[in-house]
């Protein structure tokens, strides 16, 4: 299903009852609705940062509703669509803790393949309907994949922005790992404890301190 390590992690999880529930779910929707992300992206978290290569996992809720926004990372948007608010303040953070200037396009692809996954707690949703698919079942399955990470032996940094990425850390128990956490980049909440926070300084310190190299932040 993914094309990588993750089908063979994730093999007992695709052949459970709750998941093939929400696979017919998801093929009906995309049927009869407009879904976002586009069908074939909707597992790219896992597709773009293999199991083996995942030093740090960006926790998002839902994908961008807006059209043509969401492409199956958390935070990122394509080429050609304007960054979201968040997303801006993201890279205003950037700017400030490590130098590196707002790139011109919000695509985080680049990111991924630095080790970073870029996951949604749900996959996907209806079209200008935010939180449309919750409670469907990505949830659990999302879970699962926290979970397989938390297993790993190699140190793996878990960045949590916001109340609901931060109800996720009791799943995070093997000590090897790094949390950081703090307020969400949306504007609502920036201002309350997200800038300042120097989040990507913060990671590239802790992997190299278990002697893994550190993230290039850099997407242009």
């Amino acid at each position: 299903m993914i094309g990588n390590k993750w089908d063979e992690v994730l093999k007992e999880e695709f052949e459970k009852p709750y998941f093939k529930e929400l696979m017919n779910f998801i093929e009906n929707e995309y049927k009869t609705k407009i879904i976002y992300p586009y069908y074939p992206n909707i597992f790219n978290a896992l597709k773009y940062t293999d199991y083996d290569d995942v030093k740090v996992v960006i926790l998002g809720q839902d994908p961008y509703h807006g059209t043509g926004e969401a492409h199956g990372l958390s935070f990122s948007v394509l080429e050609g669509v304007a960054k979201p608010p968040s997303l801006k303040n993201i890279f205003k953070e950037l700017k400030d803790d490590l130098g590196i200037n707002e790139p011109e396009e919000g695509n985080l692809t680049a990111w991924t393949k630095e080790g970073v996954m870029l996951l949604n707690s749900v996959l996907t949703v209806e079209k200008d309907k935010p939180a449309s698919h919750q409670n469907k079942g990505w949830e659990r399955f999302t879970d699962t994949v926290i979970k397989k990470i938390n297993e790993k032996q190699k140190p793996v940094v878990f960045v949590l922005w916001g109340n609901f990425a931060r109800s996720k850390k009791a799943l995070i128990t093997n000590n090897l790992h790094y949390i950081l956490e703090s307020a969400h980049p949306s504007p609502f909440s920036a201002n309350k404890g997200f800038f300042g926070t120097k989040p990507f300084s913060k990671v590239n310190d802790f992997l190299i301190k278990n002697n893994e190299k550190p993230i290039n932040w850099k997407i242009q």
